[in-house]
Protein backbone atom coordinates (compact mmCIF):
# COMPACT_ATOMS: atom_id res chain seq x y z
CA UNK A 1 0.00 0.00 0.00
CA UNK A 2 2.96 2.55 0.96
CA UNK A 3 4.51 2.05 -2.34
CA UNK A 4 1.44 2.59 -4.37
CA UNK A 5 1.00 5.54 -2.60
CA UNK A 6 4.34 7.16 -3.06
CA UNK A 7 4.64 6.27 -6.80
CA UNK A 8 2.34 8.81 -8.05
CA UNK A 9 3.77 11.66 -6.47
CA UNK A 10 7.25 10.82 -7.80
CA UNK A 11 5.88 10.46 -11.10
CA UNK A 12 4.65 14.10 -10.43
CA UNK A 13 7.93 15.50 -9.33
CA UNK A 14 9.32 13.82 -12.33
CA UNK A 15 6.98 15.63 -14.90
CA UNK A 16 7.52 18.63 -13.02
CA UNK A 17 11.10 18.66 -13.13
CA UNK A 18 11.18 19.46 -16.86
CA UNK A 19 8.82 22.36 -16.56
CA UNK A 20 10.34 24.14 -13.51
CA UNK A 21 14.29 24.12 -15.57
CA UNK A 22 12.67 25.48 -18.78
CA UNK A 23 10.82 28.10 -16.55
CA UNK A 24 13.59 31.01 -16.63
CA UNK A 25 14.45 30.23 -20.22
CA UNK A 26 10.13 30.73 -21.14
CA UNK A 27 10.34 33.98 -18.78
CA UNK A 28 13.42 35.79 -20.05
CA UNK A 29 11.78 34.80 -23.90
CA UNK A 30 8.62 36.91 -22.34
CA UNK A 31 10.22 39.68 -21.71
CA UNK A 32 12.47 40.24 -24.80
CA UNK A 33 10.40 38.72 -26.84
CA UNK A 34 6.64 39.20 -26.01
CA UNK A 35 6.91 42.29 -24.44
CA UNK A 36 8.40 44.34 -27.30
CA UNK A 37 6.34 42.91 -29.55
CA UNK A 38 2.80 43.83 -27.78
CA UNK A 39 4.77 47.15 -27.24
CA UNK A 40 4.97 47.68 -30.68
CA UNK A 41 1.84 46.32 -31.61
CA UNK A 42 -0.10 49.19 -29.22
CA UNK A 43 2.12 52.12 -30.12
CA UNK A 44 1.38 51.18 -33.97
CA UNK A 45 -2.14 52.56 -33.44
CA UNK A 46 -0.65 56.36 -31.88
CA UNK A 47 1.22 59.30 -32.71
CA UNK A 48 3.64 58.61 -30.13
CA UNK A 49 6.55 60.78 -30.53
CA UNK A 50 9.18 61.05 -27.68
CA UNK A 51 8.86 62.64 -25.41
CA UNK A 52 5.19 63.72 -25.60
CA UNK A 53 2.22 62.26 -24.63
CA UNK A 54 0.45 59.54 -27.31
CA UNK A 55 -3.21 59.89 -28.66
CA UNK A 56 -4.60 57.01 -29.47
CA UNK A 57 -5.30 57.48 -34.00
CA UNK A 58 -6.68 53.54 -34.66
CA UNK A 59 -5.44 52.97 -38.23
CA UNK A 60 -4.41 56.69 -39.33
CA UNK A 61 -0.61 55.50 -39.33
CA UNK A 62 -1.18 52.45 -41.51
CA UNK A 63 -3.31 54.52 -44.01
CA UNK A 64 -0.35 57.32 -44.03
CA UNK A 65 2.17 54.34 -44.54
CA UNK A 66 0.43 52.30 -47.70
CA UNK A 67 -0.53 55.89 -49.06
CA UNK A 68 2.96 57.24 -49.19
CA UNK A 69 4.43 56.64 -52.79
CA UNK A 70 8.10 56.89 -51.02
CA UNK A 71 6.82 53.90 -48.49
CA UNK A 72 5.80 51.98 -51.69
CA UNK A 73 9.17 52.32 -53.00
CA UNK A 74 10.85 51.18 -49.71
CA UNK A 75 8.71 47.82 -50.22
CA UNK A 76 9.39 47.11 -53.96
CA UNK A 77 13.18 47.83 -53.48
CA UNK A 78 13.16 45.37 -50.40
CA UNK A 79 11.18 42.78 -52.30
CA UNK A 80 13.35 43.19 -55.48
CA UNK A 81 16.27 42.69 -53.02
CA UNK A 82 15.31 39.77 -51.78
CA UNK A 83 14.44 38.02 -55.05
CA UNK A 84 18.06 38.85 -56.36
CA UNK A 85 19.95 38.29 -53.56
CA UNK A 86 18.10 34.78 -52.39
CA UNK A 87 18.38 33.34 -56.00
CA UNK A 88 21.85 34.36 -56.72
CA UNK A 89 23.22 33.76 -53.20
CA UNK A 90 21.09 29.61 -53.39
CA UNK A 91 22.63 29.22 -57.06
CA UNK A 92 26.15 30.42 -56.09
CA UNK A 93 26.58 28.58 -52.86
CA UNK A 94 24.58 25.25 -54.48
CA UNK A 95 27.54 25.53 -57.08
CA UNK A 96 30.27 25.97 -54.79
CA UNK A 97 29.48 23.54 -52.24
CA UNK A 98 29.19 20.70 -54.97
CA UNK A 99 32.48 22.19 -56.33
CA UNK A 100 34.08 21.47 -53.28
CA UNK A 101 32.43 18.19 -52.44
CA UNK A 102 33.44 16.90 -55.69
CA UNK A 103 37.30 17.57 -54.73
CA UNK A 104 39.47 14.06 -53.32
CA UNK A 105 42.03 16.54 -51.47
CA UNK A 106 41.97 20.09 -49.75
CA UNK A 107 38.08 20.58 -49.08
CA UNK A 108 38.92 22.00 -45.31
CA UNK A 109 41.41 24.62 -46.91
CA UNK A 110 38.81 25.29 -49.65
CA UNK A 111 35.98 25.61 -46.88
CA UNK A 112 38.16 28.08 -44.68
CA UNK A 113 38.71 29.83 -47.23
CA UNK A 114 35.09 30.74 -48.80
CA UNK A 115 33.88 31.05 -45.36
CA UNK A 116 36.20 34.34 -44.76
CA UNK A 117 33.51 36.92 -46.09
CA UNK A 118 30.58 35.81 -44.21
CA UNK A 119 33.16 35.64 -40.91
CA UNK A 120 33.42 39.32 -41.54
CA UNK A 121 30.79 41.80 -39.56
CA UNK A 122 28.05 44.00 -41.74
CA UNK A 123 29.66 47.37 -41.25
CA UNK A 124 32.95 46.17 -41.75
CA UNK A 125 32.03 44.75 -45.10
CA UNK A 126 30.05 48.01 -45.85
CA UNK A 127 33.18 50.66 -45.26
CA UNK A 128 35.65 47.93 -46.79
CA UNK A 129 33.45 48.11 -50.04
CA UNK A 130 32.87 51.67 -49.62
CA UNK A 131 36.43 52.37 -49.93
CA UNK A 132 37.14 49.60 -52.93
CA UNK A 133 34.12 51.68 -55.14
CA UNK A 134 35.01 55.08 -54.18
CA UNK A 135 34.69 57.67 -57.22
CA UNK A 136 38.24 59.19 -56.21
CA UNK A 137 40.63 56.53 -55.00
CA UNK A 138 38.82 53.44 -55.06
CA UNK A 139 41.08 50.36 -56.81
CA UNK A 140 37.90 49.39 -58.81
CA UNK A 141 37.75 52.72 -60.27
CA UNK A 142 41.36 53.13 -60.71
CA UNK A 143 41.21 49.73 -62.58
CA UNK A 144 38.68 50.78 -64.51
CA UNK A 145 40.94 54.15 -65.75
CA UNK A 146 44.11 52.03 -66.35
CA UNK A 147 42.07 50.21 -68.66
CA UNK A 148 40.05 53.07 -70.38
CA UNK A 149 36.91 52.11 -69.55
CA UNK A 150 34.39 54.23 -67.72
CA UNK A 151 34.37 55.02 -64.16
CA UNK A 152 30.94 55.43 -62.04
CA UNK A 153 30.19 56.73 -58.58
CA UNK A 154 29.00 53.41 -57.78
CA UNK A 155 26.62 54.17 -54.86
CA UNK A 156 25.45 57.59 -55.85
CA UNK A 157 24.17 56.92 -59.22
CA UNK A 158 20.62 55.63 -59.72
CA UNK A 159 21.51 53.05 -62.54
CA UNK A 160 24.74 51.51 -60.26
CA UNK A 161 23.68 51.87 -56.82
CA UNK A 162 21.08 49.22 -55.83
CA UNK A 163 23.08 46.23 -58.29
CA UNK A 164 25.76 47.26 -56.10
CA UNK A 165 24.71 46.65 -52.68
CA UNK A 166 22.96 42.81 -54.18
CA UNK A 167 26.16 42.67 -55.36
CA UNK A 168 28.02 43.05 -51.99
CA UNK A 169 24.82 41.26 -50.04
CA UNK A 170 25.44 38.38 -52.39
CA UNK A 171 29.20 38.67 -51.88
CA UNK A 172 29.27 38.05 -48.19
CA UNK A 173 26.13 35.68 -47.74
CA UNK A 174 26.75 33.10 -50.07
CA UNK A 175 29.29 31.69 -47.66
CA UNK A 176 26.20 30.58 -45.20
CA UNK A 177 24.08 28.95 -48.21
CA UNK A 178 27.33 27.19 -48.94
CA UNK A 179 28.10 25.80 -45.48
CA UNK A 180 24.54 24.67 -45.20
CA UNK A 181 24.57 22.88 -48.55
CA UNK A 182 27.93 21.55 -48.04
CA UNK A 183 27.26 19.86 -44.87
CA UNK A 184 24.34 17.89 -46.13
CA UNK A 185 25.75 17.19 -49.32
CA UNK A 186 27.76 15.00 -46.73
CA UNK A 187 24.54 12.69 -45.93
CA UNK A 188 24.44 11.84 -50.09
CA UNK A 189 24.87 8.15 -49.86
CA UNK A 190 27.66 7.46 -52.19
CA UNK A 191 25.70 4.34 -53.74
CA UNK A 192 23.59 6.56 -55.26
CA UNK A 193 26.71 8.42 -57.25
CA UNK A 194 27.71 4.66 -58.20
CA UNK A 195 24.38 3.99 -59.22
CA UNK A 196 24.33 7.27 -61.18
CA UNK A 197 27.49 6.32 -62.93
CA UNK A 198 27.07 3.09 -63.61
CA UNK A 199 23.79 3.78 -65.44
CA UNK A 200 25.93 6.66 -67.77
CA UNK A 201 25.06 9.50 -66.03
CA UNK A 202 27.22 12.18 -66.87
CA UNK A 203 28.29 15.27 -64.06
CA UNK A 204 25.05 17.40 -64.94
CA UNK A 205 22.33 14.43 -64.94
CA UNK A 206 24.12 13.62 -61.65
CA UNK A 207 23.93 16.48 -60.01
CA UNK A 208 20.01 17.45 -60.93
CA UNK A 209 18.92 13.64 -60.53
CA UNK A 210 20.67 12.66 -57.31
CA UNK A 211 22.47 15.46 -55.38
CA UNK A 212 19.83 17.76 -55.79
CA UNK A 213 16.81 15.80 -55.15
CA UNK A 214 18.65 14.37 -51.69
CA UNK A 215 18.99 18.20 -50.67
CA UNK A 216 15.82 20.07 -51.85
CA UNK A 217 15.04 20.36 -48.60
CA UNK A 218 17.79 21.92 -47.60
CA UNK A 219 17.74 24.24 -50.22
CA UNK A 220 14.30 25.60 -49.64
CA UNK A 221 15.28 26.13 -45.75
CA UNK A 222 18.19 28.16 -47.00
CA UNK A 223 15.96 30.01 -49.07
CA UNK A 224 13.72 30.63 -46.57
CA UNK A 225 16.29 32.01 -43.65
CA UNK A 226 17.75 34.34 -46.25
CA UNK A 227 14.63 35.66 -47.29
CA UNK A 228 13.79 36.68 -43.53
CA UNK A 229 17.24 37.91 -43.24
CA UNK A 230 17.03 40.04 -46.49
CA UNK A 231 14.07 41.94 -45.48
CA UNK A 232 15.98 43.03 -42.37
CA UNK A 233 18.76 44.95 -44.77
CA UNK A 234 19.67 48.10 -42.97
CA UNK A 235 23.53 48.09 -42.27
CA UNK A 236 24.88 48.12 -45.93
CA UNK A 237 22.02 50.62 -47.10
CA UNK A 238 22.38 52.94 -44.23
CA UNK A 239 26.71 52.91 -44.35
CA UNK A 240 26.92 52.86 -48.01
CA UNK A 241 23.70 55.48 -49.38
CA UNK A 242 21.30 56.22 -46.87
CA UNK A 243 18.16 55.09 -49.04
CA UNK A 244 19.79 57.15 -52.19
CA UNK A 245 20.03 58.34 -54.90
CA UNK A 246 16.57 59.56 -55.18
CA UNK A 247 15.76 56.25 -52.89
CA UNK A 248 16.48 53.92 -55.41
CA UNK A 249 18.36 51.72 -52.45
CA UNK A 250 15.24 53.28 -50.02
CA UNK A 251 14.42 49.55 -48.28
CA UNK A 252 11.41 49.25 -45.71
CA UNK A 253 13.72 49.32 -42.89
CA UNK A 254 15.62 52.29 -43.91
CA UNK A 255 12.46 54.10 -44.77
CA UNK A 256 10.98 53.31 -40.79
CA UNK A 257 14.57 54.70 -39.82
CA UNK A 258 14.31 58.10 -41.83
CA UNK A 259 11.08 58.89 -41.26
CA UNK A 260 10.27 57.02 -38.15
CA UNK A 261 12.79 56.77 -35.64
CA UNK A 262 15.50 59.17 -36.64
CA UNK A 263 12.77 61.44 -35.99
CA UNK A 264 11.63 59.70 -32.40
CA UNK A 265 8.39 59.03 -34.41
CA UNK A 266 7.99 55.51 -32.38
CA UNK A 267 4.45 55.12 -33.53
CA UNK A 268 4.35 55.80 -36.66
CA UNK A 269 7.74 53.19 -36.55
CA UNK A 270 6.01 50.83 -35.16
CA UNK A 271 3.06 50.92 -37.81
CA UNK A 272 5.75 50.45 -40.36
CA UNK A 273 7.19 47.16 -38.34
CA UNK A 274 4.23 45.62 -38.13
CA UNK A 275 4.10 45.99 -42.02
CA UNK A 276 7.05 44.90 -42.31
CA UNK A 277 6.48 41.83 -40.28
CA UNK A 278 3.56 40.97 -42.09
CA UNK A 279 4.80 40.99 -45.44
CA UNK A 280 7.82 38.52 -43.61
CA UNK A 281 5.20 36.44 -42.59
CA UNK A 282 3.02 36.30 -45.84
CA UNK A 283 6.20 35.10 -48.13
CA UNK A 284 8.00 33.10 -45.80
CA UNK A 285 4.44 30.76 -45.45
CA UNK A 286 5.40 30.03 -48.97
CA UNK A 287 8.14 28.04 -47.89
CA UNK A 288 6.96 26.33 -45.33
CA UNK A 289 3.96 25.25 -47.34
CA UNK A 290 6.30 24.08 -49.91
CA UNK A 291 8.35 22.41 -47.10
CA UNK A 292 5.05 20.76 -45.60
CA UNK A 293 4.01 19.15 -48.86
Amino acid sequence: MKKSKTAPSATAKSKAFPRLMITPTVLVLLVMTAYPVAYTCFYSFTNYKYPKPWKFLGLKNFVSLLTNSAFRTAIWNTVKFCILAVVFEVVIGLLLAAFVNSFGHGKKVLVVLFLLPYLLPQITVALTWKMMLSKNYGIVNQVLAFLHLPTHNFFMEVGTAFNTIVLIDVWQNVPFIFLMLYAMLQSVPDSQYEAAKMDGANAVQTFFHVTIPNIKDGILLCALLRTIDSFRLFDKVNVLTGGGPAGSTSTITQFLYNYGIKNLKFGYGSAGALLMALLVLLLSSVYIKRTIR
